[in-house]
């Protein structure tokens, strides 16, 4: 395994993941929208167009902007009380504590900022936790980015020391990549940084298809659910990387497997340049349909698309229930697609 980040295409000729004409026309790509593959990824990538490569690689096609898509396409703007805030729900806000991560992924939805300027600076955290101190509706902090887990052990144990410091903060969310694309960070002073008695943590694990999860990304799992931190983990519904049944179940039981308790799985966002990894909500729909009669309901997530513009999350129900013409007469689809009628008592 080499042991540098492939930031520029040229990276990727001498690794044969690319040929040397592809370079120049890539280039456009990477000036528009950052690039970044770990050396776990780039070894875990088996041919150049597998459904790790597709994440990761760059494609001409992101110079192709749809009229509906959109530079901040769940509304982070839209609900930025403080630098570095987003309050969304009444009982928790999303912290923006670095715009660094260790992967960039092609499709992600804040694309447009991730990379741009490092480490959320001290006056601007000060101003973010003067914030969350202020507003005792707050109960949990959700810390993202970029990735929160590319700062330093002693940069996420200020935080979690600051986050345990306000009474009414009781719990704790890490979204990241890290376990899997660069699991080594995964040490035992980081673990230590994540741990606070006052403060119940989860780990938020984004993963999109059990090839990502080699024996360093699950031994890094497993430092953390045996440090008593609970993950749960998160996917992105894309095009040819996992959107078939198949893929997703393999995904997902692996992942329980792991301890990990599938989340979400989110319908791909309206983020620039990724209408290429977008599918139908339709065919996301009849991918639960399959996947629930196919697999236990503890490693079933939840479908869910962030309403673009900045008005929450809601899941995306497949219509097991569909009522009658009789009043509590309920006509109801079983996982085989059979229909049945159930009456409500009286």
């Amino acid at each position: 395994m080499t042991d540098t980040a492939a930031t520029i295409p040229a990276d990727l000729v001498a690794r044969g993941l690319l040929d040397t004409p592809d370079v120049q026309a890539l280039t456009p790509v990477t000036e528009t929208f950052r690039m970044r593959i770990t050396p776990q990824m780039l070894a875990a990538i088996g041919a150049p167009d597998d459904k790790i490569a597709r994440q990761f690689i760059p494609d001409q096609r992101e110079l192709t902007i749809r009229p509906e898509e959109l530079a901040d396409p769940i509304g982070d703007a839209a609900h930025a009380p403080a630098p570095g805030i987003t309050h969304r729900y009444p009982d928790r806000v999303i912290f923006h504590v670095t715009q660094l991560c260790e992967v960039y992924c092609r499709f992600c939805f804040r694309r447009e900022v991730v990379g741009d300027s490092g480490v959320l600076p001290p006056d601007k955290v000060a101003a973010a936790l003067d914030y969350i101190r202020a507003t005792p509706a707050i109960h949990e902090v959700i810390l993202t980015g970029g990735d929160p887990l590319s700062l330093s052990p002693r940069r996420i144990a200020a935080l979690t020391d600051a986050l345990a410091a306000i009474p009414h903060v009781r719990l704790l969310r890490i979204h990241t990549r890290v376990p899997v694309v660069a699991p080594e960070r995964i040490s035992a002073e980081m673990l230590k940084a994540l741990q606070r008695d006052s403060l119940t943590t989860w780990i938020v694990l984004h993963t999109n298809h059990a090839q990502e999860l080699v024996p360093a990304a699950e031994s890094a799992i497993g430092s953390i659910i045996g440090a008593g931190i609970p993950m749960l983990s998160q996917s992105v519904l894309l095009r040819g990387v996992n959107d078939d049944v198949d893929t997703l179940q393999g995904l997902f039981t692996s992942l329980l497997r792991l301890g990990v308790k599938p989340y979400y799985l989110h319908h791909c966002d309206l983020a620039r340049g990724t209408s290429h990894f977008r599918t139908t909500i339709a065919a996301g729909r009849a991918l639960m349909a399959a996947l629930r009669g196919r697999i236990s309901g503890t490693a079933l997530p939840t479908y869910v698309l962030d309403i673009p513009g900045g008005f929450g999350k809601v899941p995306i129900n497949a219509d097991y229930f569909v009522p009658s013409d009789s009043t509590g007469t309920w006509q109801v689809q079983d996982p085989q697609g059979r229909w049945h009628i159930y009456q409500d008592p009286e």
